[in-house]
């Protein structure tokens, strides 16, 4: 059978002042003719499907008419879990009307997906906290699937029954999952994982979170999970939260972030967007490719000096998004500035990077650099200005200054 893996959707996001809404719209019409085109039999989305707790409107009308049509009508089954973005009741809410056309919600770990046959033939054969089992009409095998949406420290504590605060979730959580593979996920059906958390292999240095999420490093009190702890019968671990497509660490199962369909923040500048094909049967390692998404303005970080180098490049670049530093003796003159939003309309931040009068350029902050703790700030301008990290005492004297003017 054919999956298809998306994550991230974070429908309704805006960059700064500008509506990503019709690029959605674009993009998530894309996914469905790749669905249709590869004949996929099943849809995983992987969590943050909105943006925010209180999504607008025309994000959440947008979600349905794109699930509607993903499904064929309940014929492909759609299995969509929520992110740390989402709101676990409002993600659920639609849940008994979208079952009829075999989209499964599922946000809280105290939830069960109710058992029983669609009019389209595809039927939960299993189901319990954390778990589903579907048997699709095409399909001469079950497909399990332990599901793993966001959860905070307090609703893991209550889904997982521990009330020490100290409690190593990151063991608790995998001891759940195993249980679960060992009573539900045998070779005689396809086994899969779907989940939305900050996963990395032990040992190795983590991957850096997206500037436009909300970090979930630190998780009931584990700085990550790792994915030794997904059990070793499944077969593909599907995960969301991690904007940049890639396959993280594992011995035998691919643990992979299908990532974004759109670039949100400008760390990633850089990225293709894709989603994730995977082709499996039962007993047998599965094999996946990624497709990359056209839809979407790229997003660009760009510097220049001069007025007409940022002009020409402004032109040559029409559709996308920018965030131009433009390197100055004094500041960004208003005829200046004039001229370059004039030029291009996805100019998103325009910052003045000084020069001393040396010629060097002066240390300069990222619009993305604000959210950084006053310590971190510290940091990146000694750095700049010394060329080293400031050492112990002088870190230890600057965080006694700013003590003494904080209001608290």
């Amino acid at each position: 059978m054919k999956i298809l893996h998306t994550a991230d959707w974070h429908l309704g996001k805006r960059l700064q002042e500008f509506s990503r809404l019709e690029e959605q719209k674009l993009v998530l019409d894309e996914i469905c003719q790749i669905a249709d085109q590869e004949q996929v039999d099943l849809v995983l989305l992987a969590g943050d499907i909105f943006d925010s707790f209180n999504p607008a409107h025309e994000a959440v009308e947008l979600l349905y008419k794109t699930l509607r049509r993903l499904s064929k009508n309940g014929t492909r089954p759609i299995l969509a879990i929520s992110g740390n973005h989402d709101s676990t009741q409002f993600v659920e809410a639609p849940d008994p009307l979208a079952r009829e056309l075999g989209i499964f919600f599922y946000s809280r770990y105290d939830s069960v997906i109710p058992c029983g046959k669609l009019e389209s033939g595809v039927e939960i054969t299993k189901s319990e906290s954390g778990f589903v089992e579907i048997q699709l009409p095409q399909v001469d095998f079950p497909v399990r699937v332990i599901l793993a949406p966001y959860a905070n420290e307090v609703s893991l504590r209550t889904y997982l029954g521990e009330e020490d605060r100290e409690a190593q979730f990151r063991k608790i959580l995998s001891a759940k999952w195993q249980e679960l593979a060992d009573r539900h996920c045998d070779e005689k059906g396809l086994n899969l994982f779907v989940g939305h958390f900050f996963f990395m292999k032990e040992g190795e240095k983590p991957e850096a979170e997206p500037e436009s999420e909300r970090p979930i490093l630190h998780v009931g009190g584990t700085q990550a999970l790792f994915t030794q702890n997904i059990p070793p019968q499944i077969q593909y671990a599907a995960l969301g939260h991690l904007h940049r497509y890639h396959a993280v660490g594992h011995e035998s199962i691919p643990v992979v972030y299908s990532s974004s369909p759109l670039a949100y923040s400008f760390s990633e500048a850089d990225q293709e967007k894709k989603v994730v094909l995977i082709e499996a049967q039962v007993g047998q390692p599965v094999s996946y490719r990624p497709i990359g998404l056209k839809q979407g303005r790229p997003l660009f970080r760009v510097k220049f000096d001069n007025l007409a180098s940022t002009l020409s490049w402004l032109e040559q670049n029409p559709s996308c998004f920018v965030e131009i530093t433009y390197v100055t003796e004094t500041s960004i003159d208003a005829s200046t500035r004039k001229a370059i939003l004039k030029a291009h309309d996805g100019v998103v931040n325009l910052i003045p990077q000084l020069q001393n009068p040396t010629g060097q350029e002066n240390f300069t902050l990222h619009v993305d650099d604000l959210e950084k703790d006053m310590e971190s700030l510290f940091r990146m301008y000694y750095q700049s200005e010394k060329g080293q990290e400031p050492n112990a005492e002088l870190l230890e004297l600057f965080k006694e200054i700013i003590s003494q003017n904080d209001p608290s």
